[in-house]
This record gives C-alpha cells, structure tokens and sequence, in this order.
C-alpha cells in the first residue's frame, strides 16, 4: 500500500515546480491538476506570518466567512435560553442547551463541530472549558462565536465561516473549500481568506507580515506561493 501511495505522490511532484514561487493566479490555476484522491479534496492554504504568538499583541486570531462556503456539513451547537434559543432553533442550529448541553460535553458527548454562546452563559461554559479548549471549540468573541446575535452566528457557521488562530511557530493553516468547486469559486474563498488575514495584522507585527505561502490538496504536495502578492492582497 505504502508503495502505491508513494508512487501516486511522486507523480504528482512532477506536476509542480518545488524551486519556483508560484504567482497566485498561476497556483490556483494548477490546483486541480493536482487532484488524485477518490473522495472531493480540500484546498488547504498554509501561512507562515512574521509574528510572536508568545506576545498578546502578536496573536492573530479571527474568522472569515467564504463567498462560496466550505463544502463541508458543520454541526452547530448553542449554549443559550428562552428567546435567545429559539433564535438559535429558527436559525437551524443543530442542538440547543444549557445546563443540559453542559452535562453532555461533561459525559464527552459531543456531537458538533461548532459551539457557540450568550455571554450570559460564558460562566456556565467556563465548567467545561478544560474539555472544549484542548479540541479548539471553546466559544470565543474573537471569532464571534460569543455573541447575542445566535441567528447570525449560525447562519455564518453553517454557511461557510472559517476560524484561524497563529500556532506557536507562527503559521495558520486553513482548508478554503473543495476542488470540486468552480475556479471562481475557489479564487473567491481564497482572495477573501487572505484579505482576512491582513486585516487581523498585529500593529506590533514589522516588516514582511506573511513570510512565506503555500497551496495544496489535502493528498497533494504543495506548491510555493510568491508571499508580496499575497501580502498586497488587501
């Protein structure tokens, strides 16, 4: 099995140029040349940004909705009550608790991809922070997943919202939809990640915020992005 994986991988390197940095235009029109696996592939864009996450003024961490989604099924849960529930029911969110949630992430029931919350319930919540933050979906105003407008939060976590936050080395890594979207369609959710990304430049970041890009498909080597272009996308 080993040896067909390796095989299929050294003949997609052969279709990418691993010395060049490839302009935008030119990596999103290789992309699917790159396409090999049975199942619809992620585009995965990967940053390495001239920052130090160690500093609280160099945290680069937010959110972008994408023009056409992600292609993927995101399960939506809401800490929330009474009118502000309901709200979250008529938005089409998955599950909606409170105390009842709680004990169910407590049991390590937990059946979604995306948590969102009032910030009158941010206490109740803070019980099972130690289980949610490890997995990455503890609710966060940073990515608007603390909010009193759960219609909204919903809508956009079920229509295509795409969370980033800087690791310790410095790099973001996000999928930005599927290839079997159109290349439009894939230009746009890319063009508006990046812009997403120089927006939520720290004002203690100098010099060249994003140092290096690249482009990929979850099983395909990745291709260098020429990282000026990327930066001047604002």
């Amino acid at each position: 099995m080993a040896k067909k994986v390796n095989k299929r991988f050294q003949e997609l390197l052969k279709k990418i140029d691993k010395e060049k940095k490839y302009s935008v235009s030119e990596a999103l029109g290789n992309i699917k040349n790159l396409a090999s696996a049975k199942f619809d592939e992620t585009i995965e864009v990967a940053l390495k940004l001239n920052v130090d996450p160690r500093h609280a003024d160099q945290m680069v961490r937010g959110s972008v909705v994408l023009p056409a989604g992600t292609g993927k099924t995101v399960r939506v849960a809401v800490i929330a009550k009474d009118e502000k529930a309901d709200e979250a029911r008529a938005a089409g969110a998955d599950i909606v608790g409170s105390d009842d949630l709680i004990e169910e992430i407590q049991a390590g029931r937990i059946n979604f991809d995306v948590l969102i919350a009032t910030p009158n319930m941010m206490g109740l919540v803070g019980k099972v922070g130690r289980i949610l933050g490890p997995k990455g979906i503890m609710p966060n105003p940073k990515t608007g997943t603390v909010t009193m407008d759960v219609a909204k939060a919903v809508e956009n976590n079920k229509g295509g919202q795409v969370n980033f936050r800087v690791d310790k080395q410095g790099n973001i890594h996000a999928g930005i939809g599927k290839i079997s979207f159109t290349d439009e369609q894939i230009r746009e959710n890319f063009e508006a990640f990046i812009k997403a990304i120089n927006k939520h430049k720290p004002a203690a970041s100098k010099g060249k915020y994003i140092k290096s890009g690249t482009l990929a498909l979850t099983m395909s080597p990745s291709m260098n992005l020429e990282n000026q272009e990327l930066i001047d996308l604002k």
